[in-house]
């Protein structure tokens, strides 16, 4: 292996590490949220900005922190953003009012703008050809969703939630000193220094960039959202302890990171577009299934009324989140894949501004879920929603790609002939 080769591992390792660790830390109100939600007696609504609010500040820095990777490199701006959370995060578990977790959330929220910091700083390290598979490892770090409901539970159950922010602050600090020792600056990846923020922020007028923007708030967004949302969906749905509840959601938030790594690879092997088109399909199935409500049917039959259930067991239930988990781990590879090919010296900022909205989608969609549930009072309502929005994406894929493509390969007709 040679000395560059070696670089390329190490940075995509500690990144990856670093990353996971960060989402983990953004995604910690999903578990310790349910018994804060029941101790300050908060409704549907509330825990969704709950569970939310690190999501908003996570998502909004994207941005700046995607322009800063650029213009100063990613391993300085990756540190600074780790060692910036150690403190909010221990705070929160001194908090005990709804306000303080608001208000802890959104600086510990810093971490989960961590993404569009990392993806840019391994992608510059390796050859356009392994870009795809590079940053679909880095992005496993989503995994550390699934890490969360796997460890905080048994944390929770054996000392009590304000033990989660404890453990986590010392692991940030952990990582960031293990981040600095073991990684590599190379100042060719920087922006050159005449390039000012307004000509970075000219992505802002592609229209290509917003429809990314789109597919990422689903594959992403819908991913931050619904692990956010599933160990209480588990709970309120089905009946299941916190334990319990939290290890079938990570049935959905583990392949959801894990397998974006193979995302890169299909994604490299068999183009974004393609990838992205079959992701939004299975999605849209899935969805549609997901968003049957239990229900009792009684039809008056010759013999008398006849009752029949129907409904998602639980165990049906986490089947088919375990699939959207799979597509969308593809789809946020895929997603990134379209960027590194179509803005292979702008990947900082247009990750920043793809991962925002993504972001905003993480944070929006719990709220509305909560929204609908208290408007309706259907938790299936959530899955409704996700479904619509995977619908827009499907119809605007197939007029901007799916429908150029046809037209591309549709053969001119010959000319006639005159005899």
């Amino acid at each position: 292996m040679t000395p560059q080769q070696q670089k390329q591992l190490s940075v995509l390792t500690m990144s990856t590490l670093a990353f996971t660790v960060c989402f983990a830390i953004w995604m910690m109100f999903a578990v310790i949220g349910v018994p804060i939600k029941k101790l300050l007696d908060l409704n549907e609504t509330q825990f969704g900005i709950l569970v939310a609010t690190p999501v908003l500040t996570g998502s909004l820095i994207r941005l700046p922190l995607g322009m800063w990777t650029d213009r100063f490199g990613g391993r300085i701006v990756f540190f600074i953003l780790m060692l910036s959370t150690v403190l909010p995060i221990w705070m929160i578990s001194y908090a005990t009012e709804f306000w303080h977790f608001i208000v802890t959330g959104l600086f510990v929220g810093v971490a989960g703008g961590s993404f569009s910091v990392g993806i840019a700083y391994c992608a510059r390290w390796f050859e356009k050809k392994r870009q795809g598979m590079a940053m679909g490892v880095f992005g496993a770090g989503n995994s550390g969703a699934a890490l969360t409901k796997l460890v905080a539970p048994t944390i929770v159950l054996a000392y009590g939630w304000e033990m989660v922010p404890q453990v986590y602050a010392v692991a940030m600090l952990i990582t960031a000193a293990l981040f600095w020792f073991f990684t590599y600056d190379d100042p060719g990846h920087k922006v050159p220094a005449h390039v000012t923020v307004r000509d970075q922020l000219q992505a802002l007028k592609d229209p290509a960039v917003w429809k990314y923007c789109q597919y990422y708030s689903i594959v992403f967004g819908g991913y931050v959202a619904l692990s956010l949302w599933m160990t209480k969906y588990y709970v309120a749905e089905y009946g299941f302890d916190l334990k319990t509840a939290a290890f079938l959601a990570a049935c959905f938030s583990l392949p959801g990171g894990v397998l974006r790594a193979i995302g890169g690879w299909m994604s490299d092997h068999w183009g974004a577009h393609r990838v992205t088109w079959w992701v939004m399909w299975v999605s849209w199935i899935c969805l549609f299934i997901l968003s049957y409500p239990q229900t009792s049917l009684t039809i008056h039959t010759v013999t008398g009324p006849q009752t029949f259930h129907i409904g998602l067991t639980p165990t049906t239930f986490t089947i088919l989140m375990f699939i959207v988990g799979v597509a969308w781990a593809f789809g946020k590879a895929s997603v990134f894949k379209y960027i590194s090919d179509d803005y292979p010296h702008n990947i900082g900022v247009i990750s920043g501004i793809v991962g925002l909205a993504g972001g905003l989608g993480g944070f929006l969609l719990p709220i509305m879920f909560g929204a609908l549930v208290d408007l309706t009072g259907v938790r299936t309502s959530c899955f409704m929603l996700m479904y619509g929005v995977v619908w827009v994406s499907l119809i605007w894929m197939y007029w901007t790609e799916v429908r150029k493509l046809d037209l591309m390969m549709k053969p001119s007709p010959e000319p006639d002939v005159l005899e």
